[in-house]
């Protein structure tokens, strides 16, 4: 597949005028360059050359114009300067929201093979790269184009043979531009995977920091992270290697050309082809000539930079997500609530053995379903399977007699409220976390679905009450009051089907006795699917699933499978033995 120019160039549009200022500022501004060698030739060769008497007048006069050109040149470099950078931010800013939204459509699937830290590094330090290119690329190469050109015209006006002679050293610079050019590339990529790595490794070793402490094993966090860190060092050493060699091959002929032009030009003097003036002035131009040359390095560094950054921003732009809406999906409304699991199988990856196979199940509408068994027997998938964060391999889940893969996503979750094992708060204030069950609940409504979980007790006592701070993945809470704030967001959300995995697994006996009542009472009328582990908390569940690593080994209410002595009265004896 091509570079993607289309789509490149497509981030200019909504500042296309603007845009077009900036280049014309530069393009002006680069034009009053070329003039003042013209001025200084002009004093030289024909005012101090002529009738000493009147020249200081004419000086002067050349003087002020220099000024005005002066003051013009510097208004339109800061103009260039600051909307320059203003255009390049905004694209910035565009892109990556463009990349964030683009990854929350992404599935499960793929968080499942991605590091945090490695997203970041790409909507973060990739972008901003690339907002570089976005900004000086296109000025950068008008301006220094247009100092080239118009350096040629005036010098071979001056004297063509000497401007040829100059000439001759450029295929030269064009072919190391082009060798060092491939191998920066390949370096400056490497360097962009080995600094996502680090911060793979920070992230990895900060969010785990308790870990870390509870283990003293903060000297193998930081032997890991020194790893990591050395990779990237040797990276950079390798840029650094190859920009030394390119900078320094080009100011080796940068200085040739220079030499070349004081050889030519002082022979050419004594043949009297030309005058001391013009061969200053030439001189001066020769350094607009080679500024675009000498400039070369950087710009192709920052050129390199930003259209890898572009490659890897355009990597995860052209992923499309495992899960999506199909052309004709439905929007599921009036839900009653009937599951029905038919044939079902499903492995999260294709070398990975099967979770569940062939697994057939039916929950009639505001059914109280119980799913006990051995760790990864498949009780958490096949609840992923009903809000479709995962697709079967093979059957279907059906949700009123639809197949889910036909429903509209957003439709499909928004009937399903899910209190996951793993409690995940957000930073923020109480209020906020539990309003994120129903971002358009007003106040009264939250503090009604926390008394419904009994978080209001609790709630009340902190410091600012509902408008207090959590910290990071509520940091400042215990573990059962962080349990009872995302049970409060599924009071708040109020859904058809309940999933509650694991959801009093971080509470103490007396927190779970104060909630169970309540999630029983929230679950009347309503399908609701408990994954446990404490049999005690489903007891009085209409049916328990066992499941083990062949399926469904056995189902019914706690005391028929107690009394069929089977897998679930084994679980349960060894749970409850002394």
């Amino acid at each position: 597949m091509g570079f993607p120019l289309k789509k490149f160039f497509s981030y200019y549009k909504p500042y296309l005028a603007l845009f077009i200022t900036v280049l014309a500022c530069a393009l002006i501004a680069s034009g009053i360059t070329l003039v003042f060698p013209l001025l200084v030739r002009y004093i030289t060769k024909d005012v101090l050359a002529g009738d000493l008497s009147s020249a200081l007048n004419e000086v002067w006069r050349i003087g002020g114009l220099m000024i005005v050109l002066v003051v013009i040149q510097n208004i339109l470099n800061y103009f260039v300067d600051y909307k320059g950078h203003e255009i390049g931010a905004r694209m910035e800013s565009d892109m990556r929201s463009e990349l964030f939204s683009h990854m929350l459509t992404l599935s499960f699937d793929f968080y499942d093979k991605e590091k945090t830290g490695q997203l970041m590094s790409r909507i973060t330090h990739d972008l901003l790269l690339l907002s570089e290119l976005y900004h000086h690329g296109p000025e950068d190469y008008v301006k220094y184009f247009i100092r080239f050109i118009g350096a040629f015209v005036i010098l071979f006006s001056i004297n063509a043979p000497l401007t040829m002679a100059v000439f001759c050293f450029l295929p030269v610079l064009a072919v190391l531009a082009v060798y060092f050019n491939k191998i920066l590339n390949r370096e400056l990529r490497s360097n962009k995977e080995r600094i996502a790595d680090v911060n793979a490794q920070v992230e990895d070793s900060l969010a785990g920091i308790r870990v870390v402490k509870s283990f003293a094993n903060e000297q193998v966090e930081t032997a890991k992270f020194d790893q990591e860190n050395h990779r990237f060092l040797n990276s950079r050493k390798r840029t650094y290697k190859a920009e030394a060699y390119f900078y320094n091959t080009f100011e080796t002929w940068i200085q040739f050309i220079t030499v070349t032009v004081i050889l030519l030009g002082s022979a050419a003097i004594i043949k009297t082809d030309l005058d001391l003036a013009d061969l200053i002035t030439f001189l001066l131009y020769v350094g607009f000539l080679v500024e675009p040359i000498q400039r070369l390095t950087h710009m192709s560094t920052q050129f390199q930079e930003g259209i890898t950054g572009f490659q890897r921003f355009m990597e995860i732009m052209n992923l499309k997500p495992a899960i999506s809406n199909t052309s004709s999906a439905m929007t599921l409304t009036k839900v009653k609530g009937e599951i029905e699991f038919e044939q079902v199988t499903f492995r999260y990856e294709e070398p990975l053995d099967n979770v569940l196979m062939s697994m057939s199940l039916h929950i009639k509408p505001g059914e109280y379903i119980a799913l006990v068994g051995p760790s990864g027997a498949g009780k958490s998938t096949m609840c992923s399977l009903i809000p479709r964060f995962y697709d079967v391999n093979e059957g279907s889940v059906r949700i009123d007699g639809i197949d889910v893969r036909q429903l509209e996503l957003s439709s499909l979750r928004n009937c399903i409220g899910i209190v996951q094992q793993d409690v995940y708060l957000f930073a923020g204030t109480v209020m906020e976390n539990i309003r994120y069950g129903r971002p358009d609940a007003s106040e009264e409504e939250v503090v009604i679905a926390a008394k419904q979980a009994n978080a209001h007790e609790f709630i009340m006592s902190l410091p600012n009450g509902y408008a207090s701070e959590i910290g990071q993945r509520g940091i400042k809470l215990s573990g059962g009051q962080k349990q009872r704030l995302s049970i409060a967001r599924v009071f708040l959300k109020n859904p058809p089907i309940l999933i509650l995995d694991e959801a009093t697994s971080a509470l103490d006996n007396e927190s779970e006795s104060i909630i169970k009542d309540s999630l029983e009472s929230l679950a009347k009328g309503r399908t609701t699917l408990v994954i446990a582990h404490r049999l005690s908390t489903i007891r009085n569940a209409g049916r328990i699933i066992v499941l083990t690593d062949d399926g469904i080994a056995e189902q019914g209410t706690h005391e028929t499978l107690l009394n069929q002595n089977g897998v679930y009265a084994s679980l349960y004896s060894k749970q409850f033995e002394l």
